[in-house]
């Protein structure tokens, strides 16, 4: 029998194949840790709240080619799989208000998309400098605020559930950095006590309603490390449980990405819950398309103003935080651009104009930047 044996020349391929196998799988162990949390985006999303009244008045939306088309579908064709809808108790305009929110939720369940309620507990804008009581509740102690919170709660939960759109997820607060229904609720003197009893009372709401929904608690304390934690580690002292971590990310307001990751990181492994950037958005020009000034001027360095780099500034938010082990990311009203009687005052809807109509993904005739996309 012959034998054959390779030659000196296939030897030494093999033994390069060999030694480059094992150079991989040394490069594999030593990744950094850091990076080995690195997920797939699972919650890729666009807030729409004025969408539906955009709508309403007749604006049109038309995708980076030109056509006219629903914005959920052209947003779905961008990469969107989740929605988040802003709720306010008693809004003068009428929009959110509950019926908005249900109307609106058929649509977007139809459509093949999740669906987050973004609870404001206020009949207008709540963020962190205002966190005002409905007119309904102004009277209210804590002892009242409370059940005001688990019914109202309850009872729009329930409501969706009972037409088929269920909510995936709700935000129990919008931007609590020092906390909601002020002032009993906020937080003075690093006491936590009265805002941690109205988020148990919206945490047990949401289980009571739908068990399969997760609760989220979102702060703007993407900026700092020691600010989100001084804030989440107060509401678990306090027993609050919930499950997503929420927080709000621009960076003209909080600062690098490398920051951005620093807290993302930190808060998965801190708290051992999921971490979703619930609101971030970019500038597409420094132009303004009616009478109301624009609430963000300036971009950040790396990023000019421009749809490529609103679109280079997006992919880095979703890879950044993705690497730090986040599972999602939600652009704050891509569909506002200026459309008259869709204004920023909920008081004067018709006559007050859109400060966000150069940070919309939609250019001022309604179309695609070309250029956007949500990653999973």
């Amino acid at each position: 029998m012959t034998v054959c044996r390779p030659g000196p020349g296939r030897m030494r391929t093999l033994e390069v194949a060999l030694l480059a196998v094992i150079a991989l799988a040394a490069a594999l162990l030593t990744v950094p840790a850091k990076a080995s949390v690195a997920n797939a985006l699972s919650m890729r999303g666009a807030d729409v709240s004025t969408a539906q009244r955009a709508l309403d008045l007749g604006a049109t939306y038309y995708d980076a080619n030109g056509n006219a088309a629903d914005p959920l579908d052209i947003l779905k064709g961008a990469g969107v799989n989740y929605v988040r809808l802003r709720l306010w108790n008693n809004p003068a305009s009428g929009y959110n208000n509950k019926a908005k929110v249900l109307a609106y939720a058929r649509a977007v369940k139809a459509k093949g998309l999740k669906l987050l309620v973004d609870f404001h507990y206020s009949d207008t804008w709540a963020d962190p400098g205002n966190q005002r009581k409905p007119a309904a509740w102004a009277s209210h102690g804590i002892g009242a605020l409370q059940t005001d919170v688990y019914n109202y709660t309850y009872d729009v939960c329930t409501s969706l559930k009972a037409q088929g759109t269920a909510p995936d997820s709700v935000q129990l607060g919008n931007e609590i950095n020092v906390g909601m229904l002020w002032n009993d609720g906020k937080v003075v003197n690093n006491d936590f006590t009265n805002l941690s009893l109205l988020l148990k009372a919206g945490a047990d709401a949401t289980k009571a309603c739908n068990g399969g929904t997760k609760v989220i608690i979102h702060t703007a304390n993407a900026d700092s490390d020691a600010h989100a934690r001084w804030f989440y580690d107060g509401i678990k002292a306090k027993g609050v449980n919930w499950d997503i971590t929420g927080l709000s990310y621009y960076c003209m307001w909080h600062g690098t990405l490398s920051t951005l990751y620093d807290v993302v990181a930190d808060m998965r492994s801190r708290y051992g819950k999921d971490v979703v950037i619930t609101e971030t958005a970019y500038p597409f020009t420094t132009a303004n398309a009616d009478s109301t000034s624009n609430s963000v001027t300036s971009g950040c360095s790396g990023y000019p103003l421009t749809w490529t780099g609103q679109a280079a500034n997006f992919t880095d938010v979703q890879n950044t935080v993705r690497n730090a082990g986040a599972i999602g990311v939600f652009y704050w009203e891509p569909t506002w651009y200026a459309v008259p009687g869709n204004g920023w005052d909920p008081a004067d809807i018709n006559n007050s104009g859109d400060g966000w109509d150069n940070m919309a993904v939609f250019n001022w005739t309604g179309r695609l930047n070309p250029a956007i996309r949500w990653t999973a």
